[in-house]
């Protein structure tokens, strides 16, 4: 149920009128200010609250324009404008094609009569200044990467123009932008394997009360909803104070709940990792979260069990892309000794070395952290953050040397788990370290 007063805030009012317009539209924060009747400081601020929202974006040579929000659980892919920003470039022609999505890319280092072989509609043929394969690929429907910081032709930028195909030009060499954009698109994977709080968030029904609601009302309220608890909103609808049905008792039917709400409640925002606020709410001792913008006004709720729940539902989706965490884990097997004992083994490699040949102290402490997560929850079924970490470095160890992770475990509890964890080269001791955890899996 929402409580809520019937006054509507001019910010709230544009940001849903700039929502109301049709996909496509372009945006004028002169215009938006004349047409809804503020300052054009007004407009601009809800234009810069709609773009965090996903439903406007700003283009290169284009302006702002009303967009689709994309759910972050389908698969997102380059766009040419994100291409643009990527490899630092600028657009010669072809700009209303900025927002068409990239399905691959083809390096154009052979002749012009093999390369219609290779491209297709929606590619981006990267070459450098060949006007012929400029045409030719956006002949093709593909769009066009110049390299080295060379331009073309007044014609072919027309046909780019005609065709709604940008053609780009960046001052880096063919290998540097294949290598930028081979990274964006990496990145791209591993930020969609994280889980925010967006993803579970949005559209997603609040309950919440006003500071000007009556105890008499909020039991009511509680009663119909099942609730326990509520964000408290002032007339802004921002977040001010949290209240619960324990927090009213022994007050007057007719009192506001604003003198028993506790104020400057924990919040979290859209972008908040899940495993952030899963963390958070143990920490603090809380069951649930009430989620805002940067202006604290309330957006959703989530609860504990909704984060721990998408937690769990996420460790079963296919792992794409790989953390610097889990390439320096790659090269470690798990084994166990003859008393069913886990500990875990492999060898230096060139990657985790300093200039001086020996291991990063850094990598070492992913290797432990990595062995205690790893332990932990095999003893236990529950992923942990680290809560403390105290460690000492023994001895160097250098590139291909054998290492030996030995975790073991000290005290387990149902929220927290300590480990003593030890690396060993040769059976001698190279670093050691205590660890404690805090569990995120139990509700």
């Amino acid at each position: 149920m929402d409580v809520r007063d019937d006054t509507i805030t001019k910010h709230e009012q544009l940001v849903q009128h700039i929502e109301s317009l049709k996909v496509g539209s372009k945006i004028s924060v002169r215009r938006l200010a004349r047409e809804m009747g503020v300052s054009e400081g007004t407009a601009y601020r809800a234009v810069k609250e709609a773009e965090s929202l996903g439903i406007v974006v700003t283009k290169e040579r284009i302006g702002t324009v009303r967009v689709e929000r994309k759910p972050r659980n389908i698969s997102e892919q380059l766009t040419f404008a994100d291409v643009v920003e990527i490899v630092e470039g600028h657009v010669l022609g072809g700009a209303e094609g900025l927002n068409k999505t990239l399905h691959k890319y083809v390096i154009g280092a052979m002749k012009v009569e093999a390369m219609i072989r290779y491209i297709d509609p929606g590619d981006l043929l990267i070459v450098g200044n060949r006007e012929d394969a400029h045409s030719l690929a956006l002949e093709t429907g593909a769009g066009v990467l110049i390299t080295g910081g060379f331009g073309t032709s007044r014609e072919v930028k027309q046909l780019a123009d005609q065709l709604n195909l940008p053609i780009i030009s960046s001052r880096h060499d063919t290998f540097t932008v294949a290598s930028m954009i081979n990274r964006a698109i990496f990145d791209r994977l591993i930020k969609k394997k994280i889980m925010l709080v967006e993803d579970i968030a949005l559209d997603k029904p609040r309950n919440y009360v006003k500071n000007s609601v009556t105890v008499r009302d909020f039991k009511q309220i509680a009663a119909e909803t099942g609730e326990q608890r509520f964000p408290v909103t002032d007339e802004w609808n921002r977040v001010i104070g949290i209240v619960g049905i324990r927090d009213v008792d022994g007050l007057a039917d007719s009192q506001l709940i604003e003198k028993a709400m506790t104020r400057n409640p924990v919040t979290a925002g859209m972008k908040t990792s899940l495993a952030s606020a899963a963390q958070t709410m143990m920490w603090e001792g809380i069951d649930f979260l009430p989620i805002v913008d940067r202006n604290r006004k309330l957006i959703a709720t989530v609860t504990r069990k909704e984060v721990l729940t998408a937690l769990r539902d996420a460790r079963n989706q296919p792992q794409l892309g790989e953390t610097f965490d889990q390439l320096i884990w790659n090269g470690m097997a798990e084994d166990r000794d003859d008393e069913g004992r886990l500990f875990f083994h492999g060898f230096i490699t060139p990657q985790m070395a300093t200039e001086l040949g020996t291991i990063s102290q850094g990598v070492l402490t992913t290797v432990m952290s990595q062995a205690a997560f790893k332990a932990a929850k095999e003893m236990s079924g529950w992923d942990y953050v680290m809560d403390n970490l105290s460690t000492y470095f023994i001895r160097p160890v250098q590139i291909e040397d054998s290492i030996v992770v030995l975790p073991k475990l000290l005290e387990l509890s149902r929220r927290t788990c300590k480990m003593e964890i030890e690396i060993q080269h040769q059976s001698s001791l190279v670093a050691k370290s205590v660890m404690t955890m805090q569990a995120i899996d139990h509700g």
